[in-house]
């Protein structure tokens, strides 16, 4: 493996799944769109899955629409380039174990450092920085059917730091998914977004959830049909109440009979890890979900 010796870490290569190794030893590819840190915008820094040497920092991360995450800078010294042996491409590893990355690209203008590293998630864990309170970071929770969608098409929102998928408005504590599909604990099934107020307006978002699902449909979205995939917006202040009601004026003037009920803001219950990211891990794109311009 690039002539870096893996004796160090023959024990910790056991503990790695055949799809780990199909990577990490043997320089296979991920399939696109299914890694769980292709669309992550946490704060944190990610570290290598074989030797825990730390890569990259979450702030040289980028969205490139190509199905792998996307750095364009890596900690100090950390990742080794080194020619493919076709010579036409150049692979990237972990400069302390060898363990293989992915590959870099130059030239593409993603960003102003002109570099993309193309990384494979399964050669990646995060860890997670502490939630630091910032006055910029805001958060606001809608309702429009399967979370699922409403998640895919909110993430993708530039300032849009983190969608969480869960429940709210209802009257069980920490439901679980089946204890709200199949009885009656009235939540809805929400997402919780967490947001740059200096790089988005809560009005941008709250258009974009308009025009991703259908406001009109009475008695759930889609297919989906049910109290709790009903149409929401829960609020925490008159200011996004009355840019909702704003919002659902203009919508009603340009012929749309608006049935998003505004709700006063309650406990968020995130869904658990299984229902995080649902679309981006299967590699397909939201069934009842899309976007259609309605302003």
């Amino acid at each position: 493996m690039n002539a870096i010796n893996l004796e160090p870490w023959a024990k910790k290569i056991k503990q790695l799944s055949d799809e780990e190794k199909h990577v990490i030893i043997n320089k296979g590819t991920q399939r696109p769109f299914v890694g769980k840190y292709t669309n992550e915008k946490s704060n944190g820094i990610y570290t290598c899955k074989l030797c825990d040497t730390p890569l990259y920092d979450s702030s040289n991360k980028f969205d490139s629409s190509c199905g792998w995450p996307s750095f364009d800078d890596s900690i100090d010294g950390a990742v080794k380039r080194v020619l493919d042996e076709d010579e036409r491409r150049t692979e990237i590893v972990c400069a302390n174990c060898g363990g293989h990355l992915g590959h870099v690209f130059k030239g593409e203008g993603y960003t102003s450092k002109n570099i993309r590293h193309c990384v494979n998630s399964i050669s990646l864990k995060l860890t997670k920085k502490l939630d630091i309170i910032d006055e910029k970071l805001s958060r606001a929770y809608f309702a429009g059917g399967c979370f699922w969608g409403v998640e895919y098409y909110l993430e993708k929102l530039d300032g849009v730091k983190e969608v969480h998928s869960g429940f709210m408005g209802g009257h069980v504590k920490n439901p679980s998914y089946y204890e709200v599909i199949r009885t009656n604990t009235g939540h809805l099934e929400a997402v919780e977004v967490i947001y740059d107020s200096s790089k988005i307006s809560y009005k941008r978002i709250v258009k974009t959830f308009f025009e991703i699902h259908d406001p009109t449909q009475t008695n759930g979205q889609g297919p989906d049909i049910g109290n709790q995939y009903l149409s929401a917006v829960f609020t925490d202040n008159q200011s996004e109440k009355d840019t909702i009601q704003s919002l659902m004026e203009d919508l009603y003037e340009n012929g749309f009979d608006v049935a998003t009920k505004i709700l006063k803001q309650d406990e968020f219950y995130k869904a658990d890890e299984d229902h995080q990211n649902y679309y981006n891990k299967k590699g397909t794109l939201p069934y009842c979900h899309g976007y259609i311009k309605r302003f």
